[in-house]
């Protein structure tokens, strides 16, 4: 939502996130997932995040929902209890983009300095393929 702060997330899309119980089966998760892919451009790493999570979607894994898998909805909870404001980007001003490669994902920010700090404009991360997990991480900065 626009707003004169800048672009807001729709609170109640928060909402039913913060609402949700752990998954217990793959429908959960998969409910789960598609409401944090339509909050994805608010959650800086999502990619990092949820990379156990999503492991579980495949069909050949078995549905086992373990610690691991807890920490990261609890910190992706977090995240969204007070999640940022992104700004409109300004034309005057150079934007910069950062970049963090891991052994499992690509993730970016592109932000924008304001008032002597800098503000976020957009987040983007995307889990990499099987086939991309054995390129070294300075050749996936070009993708």
């Amino acid at each position: 939502m626009l707003s004169a702060r800048g672009i807001e997330v729709n609170r109640d899309k928060c909402q039913a996130v913060l609402d949700m119980q752990s998954p217990r089966n793959l429908k959960e998760l998969q409910q789960l997932s598609g409401r944090l892919v339509a909050l994805s451009r608010f959650l800086p790493r999502l990619a990092d995040r949820v990379s156990l999570m999503t492991k579980l979607l495949r069909k050949a894994s078995a549905f086992s929902w373990n610690e691991l898998c807890e920490e990261a909805f609890a910190a992706l909870k977090a995240t969204l209890a007070t999640p940022p404001i992104l700004m409109r980007p300004d034309s005057s001003s150079p934007l910069l983009v950062y970049l963090a490669v891991s052994d499992e994902a690509i993730s970016s920010v592109l932000v924008q300095e304001k008032e002597g700090t800098q503000a976020p404009i957009y987040f983007v991360s995307r889990l990499l393929q099987d086939s991309e997990c054995n390129t070294p991480n300075f050749l996936l900065i070009g993708y």
